[in-house]
């Protein structure tokens, strides 16, 4: 990919923030003027940096990002954490939910543009009210979430959001901002004459899904509202009426203030502000709705 003067500016910045981060947190100094200690620092490596972490923009957004994980990295710890979380996770019984959650998945696979992934699609008998998608296409429904979604449309808001996050590389780009700041932590501390060691696991922690690697990066805002961006694109591709994606959002929000349990709000913020967003951009989806090959509206009816 070529490095316009857009993305070398957000790299600049992204490593300026980090290492001046690092430096506040080491020699307890002001957050100004620890930024302005590492410009040139920042400045003079940037470059060099470049040729090594990889330099891309998000899928549809094409928003730039700082990417220091290779994608083959990511692609097997996402693996490793998948097969540890449904190794260990009862799978649900019920056939005709099961064949859903596969039907959805691989309608929305096929339009991902991602036909290197190895998909997965299981639906883990839990009441907990969550789901994800592991780097590699490798997605995982909880029961417990079903009578939210109501039918294959609501779900397809879950499914295809939580895919964007992967589409996106969202958690290999909260790694790599915490990568970024631990090693200039490093480097920090040797300039200062001393020597904390790497976290080892730090790789690991984007992926803390019910498994031993229990620590999980929460994504920020930006991505969350690019991930619901991204998801009412593919849901719409995939031929599930997107009209459908605000309404779930606020079923949620609904039950989070009514003091429900929702493990997957605790890391997936549900708002008013969140429905409203992705009525802005209801004229986009409906129009990439209409362009569909086959249209599904809001599929069949989720029964226990």
């Amino acid at each position: 990919m070529i490095v316009t003067p857009v993305h070398f500016s957000s790299i600049f910045r992204a490593l300026t923030y980090c290492i001046g981060e690092a430096v506040v947190k080491s020699e307890k100094i002001d957050r100004r003027l620890a930024l302005q200690k590492v410009g040139v620092w920042t400045l003079g490596g940037v470059g060099s940096c470049l040729g090594v972490c990889g330099c891309r923009s998000t899928p549809m957004t094409h928003r730039p990002q700082l990417m220091l994980m290779p994608e083959g990295q990511e692609l097997a710890l996402g693996l490793q954490a998948y097969q540890e979380t449904i190794a260990g996770k009862p799978l649900s019984g019920n056939s005709t939910l099961v064949e859903m959650v596969k039907r959805v998945g691989q309608r929305i696979a096929a339009v991902s543009a991602r036909g290197d992934f190895q998909w997965e699609f299981n639906l883990i008998a839990d009441a907990q009210q969550n789901a994800f998608c592991l780097p590699g296409g490798k997605v995982a429904i909880y029961e417990g979430i079903l009578p939210v979604c109501r039918d294959e449309a609501g779900l397809a808001v879950v499914m295809s959001h939580e895919i964007a996050h992967a589409l996106a590389r969202h958690g290999g780009e909260r790694m790599s901002h915490n990568m970024a700041v631990d090693g200039a932590k490093v480097l920090v501390d040797k300039l200062a004459g001393k020597y904390v060691p790497a976290k080892k696991d730090l790789l690991l922690q984007a992926y803390g899904v019910g498994s031993k690697y229990a620590v999980l990066l929460p994504y920020s805002r930006r991505q969350e509202s690019e991930a619901d961006h991204i998801g009412l694109k593919l849901m719409a591709q995939a031929g599930y009426d997107p009209a459908d994606a605000p309404g779930f959002w606020t079923r949620f929000g609904e039950m989070k203030g009514g003091g429900q349990s929702a493990e997957f709000l605790s890391t997936h913020p549900s708002d008013q502000r969140r429905a409203a967003d992705l009525m802005a951009m209801m004229d986009e989806a409906e129009t990439i709705y209409r362009g569909a090959k086959q249209k599904y509206g809001r599929g069949e009816p989720i029964r226990a």
